[in-house]
């Protein structure tokens, strides 16, 4: 089978990535995957590839099969995982296309399979500080070598979906000092930690929330359309940031994730 170091989520608007590659077809305890992996090489490190929503979109955020996504990473080899999400601003400031390389997560979803840890040996692993310190450095970094505006830290708050916020929801989020807000970054990257894999979100901003003041109601269309505009940019932060990742440290916050986890 296949192997990969570096493993990667598609969002919306984002279903391919790397040319020149292999097809990996899994299966995992929990299910098939969203799509099969495509696995390819950038400058000598091998590469997974995922879209989370299918290759044509056809999973709604609340029907992807989050843990055989992860699963599966894992199986390859994969250790450090890049997660980009479309995402709306909760904040006038910031703009449409930049990007939010966030450092905490809300989860506001409901009845999503969100453990791989159901029994019976308990396990509780520590969400405190959700993403990989040193993936969101490199990230960070790498976006303001390459001039893309890009903010360090920040928080996510993911909804259930597939509908959008009612107006007194994005200002209840609002008013709690959140950042972006979209439908897939929860449980994708705390199952990453569950698997002691290091995890980083980019939230790109497509939108601004309905209740962010002097803004119309968001649609998918929207969402899209800035999507594609800013893909390339995204792809470009991809490419650099890939080649300077290193293994995973054995004494790490993320591989070191199930140490004392266990009653």
């Amino acid at each position: 089978m296949a192997d990969a170091a570096i493993g990667i989520f598609g969002g919306s608007g984002f279903y391919s990535f790397l040319e020149d590659v292999e097809e990996v077809e899994l299966d995992t305890p929990y299910g098939k995957p969203s799509a099969p992996f495509v696995v390819g090489e950038i400058e000598g490190l091998r590469v997974a590839f995922l879209p989370r929503h299918g290759r044509e979109h056809e999973l709604p955020p609340h029907e992807i099969p989050y843990r055989a996504n992860v699963w599966a990473m894992k199986e390859l080899g994969v250790r450090r995982i890049i997660g980009p999400n479309a995402s709306g601003a909760l904040k006038r400031e910031l703009e449409l296309g930049e990007f939010v390389v966030c450092d905490q997560f809300v989860d506001r979803t409901s009845g999503r399979a969100d453990t791989f840890y159901d029994g019976p040996e308990t396990t509780h692993v520590s969400a405190a500080d959700p993403y990989c310190p040193d993936l969101r450095a490199l990230l960070v970094e790498t976006a303001r070598e390459l001039g893309i505006p890009v903010r360090d830290g920040g928080t996510v708050v993911t909804i259930q979906g597939p509908r959008f916020s009612t107006r007194a929801e994005s200002k209840w989020f609002q008013d709690a000092g959140w950042d972006v807000i979209n439908m897939t970054a929860y449980p994708e990257g705390y199952l990453a930690r569950e698997l002691e894999l290091c995890y980083a979100n980019i939230s790109m901003v497509t939108d601004h929330d309905v209740g962010v003041e002097g803004t119309a109601p968001v649609s998918h269309e929207q969402v899209v359309e800035v999507f594609q505009a800013n893909n390339e940019r995204l792809r470009e932060l991809l490419f650099a940031v890939v080649p300077k990742i290193p293994p995973q440290p054995e004494e790490h916050l993320c591989s070191t994730a199930l140490r004392g986890a266990r009653l």
